[in-house]
């Protein structure tokens, strides 16, 4: 664990950060390179999340490092990222650098929100609080209780608005099939930007948001007017959504295990090399076995491929049912 015991002037985050600043000035760390995660932060000076917040978000303001959808926080591209991390202001006016935190008076909801989701998408749900929010804003740690009351509805924020950064035409395409792949393909979309939205419901506890409603609303209009009752047009909407879900959840699992670990995928991989052979060898497995030797490099999981594998499979195997009104479901 690194000492961060503060000066009696010193509060710990500021240690932090010439620590990190130290890194980055003398090579150990270079542009596009991750610094250590809040979680990780924490960890290694033993200090609160709120405190590992404040001090990526000091070096964030500085221009010293960036965020990252799914990469996590890095450093900084150059020649910024020197400068700052050497302590000097770049002279004359900058387009390019960080953009101020608000003040009291220019905090809104919608910033708060905002803020929530590009922690929650670079650093994943179990990073969120209300505290990290703050400091990352730059604002007080109770200011954004004064726009939302919890840490739960403001996740339901979170939700609605990124469920509304896609919508639909106004006049719907020809042809159902077509209609329920936009609708697929469009969540698919959505959940690949914002890997946590997968995390916060079920099918049985479903999220009561307007903005995901307007993507239900397009797939079952997709589906109606085919003679289909009622529960067999709402049981084929709900099979089409946990097809997206049930791939997206892997998404943030991984970067949740990536963080939690230190270990890519195909590190991880690597790592259990022996473990695979010990299976493969004991002869218990012969088709397993046939198909892993036959992959040269090792075999390529590709959501994106499998989502379209799963989808056309899907919608194949719909189409009699939906084309004849139900009648090949219940027939």
């Amino acid at each position: 664990m690194t000492d961060v015991t503060p000066s009696r002037d010193e509060p710990p985050y500021r240690r932090i950060v010439k620590e990190i600043r130290r890194r980055i000035s003398e090579g150990e760390l270079t542009p596009g390179d991750p610094v250590p995660s809040t979680r990780r932060i924490a960890q290694e000076w033993g200090v609160a999340l709120a405190t590992a917040t404040k001090a990526l978000t000091t070096l964030r303001m500085e221009g010293a490092v960036e965020t990252r959808p799914r990469a996590g926080t890095v450093v900084a591209a150059a020649p910024t990222t020197t400068a700052r991390a050497r302590g000097h202001r770049p002279q004359g006016p900058s387009t390019t650098g960080p953009t101020p935190a608000p003040t009291e008076q220019e905090l809104t909801l919608g910033r708060i929100v905002r803020t929530a989701i590009d922690i929650a998408d670079a650093e994943g749900l179990s990073a969120l609080s209300m505290r990290g929010v703050a400091a990352r804003l730059g604002v007080a740690a109770m200011s954004p209780y004064r726009y939302v009351t919890s840490k739960d509805d403001l996740i339901l924020l979170m939700a609605d608005a990124a469920y509304g950064e896609q919508s639909y035409p106004g006049t719907a395409s020809a042809g159902w099939r077509a209609r329920a792949e936009l609708g697929a393909r469009t969540l698919w979309t959505l959940h690949r930007r914002h890997p946590w939205l997968a995390q916060l419901d079920s099918l049985t506890r479903p999220l009561l948001v307007p903005n995901l409603m307007v993507h239900g609303e397009w797939l079952l209009s997709a589906l109606d007017g085919h003679g289909l009752d009622t529960t067999t047009l709402f049981d084929i909407h709900v099979l089409l959504y946990s097809h997206v879900q049930g791939l997206a959840v892997h998404l943030e699992r991984e970067a949740h295990a990536a963080a939690t670990t230190g270990q890519s995928e195909d590190q991880w991989m690597d790592s259990r090399t022996s473990d695979l052979q010990a299976l493969v060898q004991s002869g218990r497995f012969p088709t397993f076995t046939r198909v892993v030797s036959s992959f040269g490099d090792g075999y390529d999981l590709r959501l994106d491929t499998l989502f379209e594998l799963g989808l056309k499979a899907l919608l194949d195997g719909l189409a009699p049912v939906i084309e004849a009104g139900g009648g090949e479901l219940h027939g």
